[in-house]
């Protein structure tokens, strides 16, 4: 055991963990610098299109783009998902858009809620294991996001993200 190099790491971490607040006091995602992403502007659009045709908002509810479900997805996919499933993600998305295209002469986007139910319903009873594979995905990963958003879960679901303080010695009466 290296006891000098113990501690140079040791006193090295300390000073990281001082220097650590006073860096990251006050920052948001929103001054986070936009990296460049796995799907084009036009993409992320469709998938926004997606996402409100799966969880569209109703008169008196919320919908999948009201707690971004969609960013949440961008994200997600680019983050979290390998390169071929990515790959697949771009190809079904600009697959998708041929398709509205063919059937409507209209981009995915552009198309009325039946118009899109439709192709996505298409989608949802294909054949092709890679259409299918990918509304399903989008499918769920869509309906987990809305589910796990913190307006669904602190308005439906009353959980509470504090729900109070922990007190771990407490005498008890015998």
């Amino acid at each position: 055991m290296d006891r000098r190099a113990s501690i140079r790491h040791l006193l090295a971490s300390s000073g990281a963990l001082v220097a650590l607040p006073a860096w990251a006091h006050g920052w948001s995602k929103d001054q986070l610098p936009s990296g460049e992403g796995f799907l084009s502007p036009d993409q992320e659009s469709m998938l926004t299109s997606m996402v409100d045709t799966i969880l569209p908002a109703v008169e008196k509810g919320i919908g999948g783009l009201k707690v971004g479900v969609d960013k949440f997805l961008i994200n997600l996919f680019d983050q979290c998902y390998e390169a071929d499933i990515q790959s697949n993600i771009g190809t079904q998305l600009v697959q998708l858009s041929e398709k509205s295209k063919a059937l409507f002469d209209r981009d995915f986007q552009e198309c009325s809620m039946a118009e899109r139910n439709s192709v996505l319903l298409a989608y949802a009873q294909s054949e092709d294991e890679n259409e299918k594979s990918f509304f399903d995905l989008i499918k769920s990963e869509t309906i987990r996001g809305f589910r796990t958003s913190r307006e669904v879960m602190t308005r439906y679901h009353k959980y509470r993200v504090a729900p109070g303080h922990y007190n771990g010695c407490v005498d008890i009466d015998t």
